[in-house]
């Protein structure tokens, strides 16, 4: 039986670039994040990821960071089984599958309302899984997920998307909810906002990018004095890259021996507040 959508809007829409990403890491010999679930969505629903013209690079990049943002929330949760969890952006990702955290743990997937629609259709429900439908720059909707227990927030791709200002008011919302927690996002630098407005596989999200970038990982601590870096993830450094394509992983390795250099390229910042 055909699943029908929601019309999504052109922010909406960004969610398949994500997704494709990580579908098409799957289909490869050795997929680097092996996320089954992606693929199985995109399968089922029909869409074609080759509109992106996606390289093996930027499929390997979206997986590779989501690798690293499932890792944080899994050492997260270890060590706080009665976490909260909430994936900000969370688009039709099944990262609660993939991290399979205890009952005690409540997460929450927030997006546009048509996205939590889309959601209920495609990914199966979970007791302790929740979908929030807001617009996450109208912060109320912060009052539905409990403040008393330590929180790990995951927002994988959503930052770019907002303006500077809209970013640094839902961080302090954020921090100001809970009483502790941890938080990992994409760090973009001044260069990876531009570069991703010229490369083509992001064309089709080029025009809603908003924020300018940064390319110090200790500048939130400055927007924001309850975060504390925790690490900076370049992801030239990390095991995963032995893994890689030759051509790719010797550019990778060459491109390591730089901090700044690895900046010009994804980043996963982690912080605790």
């Amino acid at each position: 039986m055909a699943i029908t959508l929601p019309e999504f809007t052109p922010m909406e829409d960004s969610l398949w670039l994500t997704l494709c990403g990580k579908a098409l890491d799957y289909r490869r010999s050795d997929p680097i994040l092996g996320d089954q679930m992606a693929d199985e969505i995109v399968r089922r629903l029909g869409y074609d990821c080759g509109r992106f013209k996606l390289s093996e690079s930027p499929i390997i990049n979206i997986a590779h960071r989501t690798k690293k943002m499932d890792e944080v929330a899994a050492n997260f949760i270890a060590r706080h089984p009665n976490a909260v969890g909430l994936d900000l952006g969370a688009g039709l990702d099944s990262r609660l599958f993939r991290l399979d955290p205890p009952p005690t743990v409540d997460w929450y997937d927030v997006d546009f309302p048509n996205v939590i629609t889309a959601r209920r259709k495609v990914i199966p429900e979970r007791a302790n899984g929740h979908g929030i439908g807001t617009d996450l720059v109208d912060l109320d909707w912060l009052e539905a997920v409990p403040s008393d227990r330590p929180a790990v927030i995951i927002a994988d791709g959503l930052l770019a998307f907002l303006s500077q200002e809209d970013m640094i008011a839902l961080l302090k919302r954020l921090t100001d909810r809970f009483p502790s927690g941890e938080i990992a996002f994409n760090g973009y630098s001044r260069f990876a906002i531009w570069a991703a407005k010229k490369y083509r596989g992001t064309q089709s999200v080029s025009d809603l990018l908003k924020s300018p970038g940064f390319d110090d990982p200790r500048e939130p601590e400055r927007w924001n004095p309850r975060l504390k870096l925790v690490r900076e993830i370049l992801l030239t450094r990390e095991p995963e890259v032995a893994r890689f394509p030759t051509a790719l992983r010797l550019f990778t390795m060459l491109s390591a021996r730089s901090a700044a250099w690895s900046r010009k390229g994804t980043t996963v910042l982690h912080y605790r507040f």
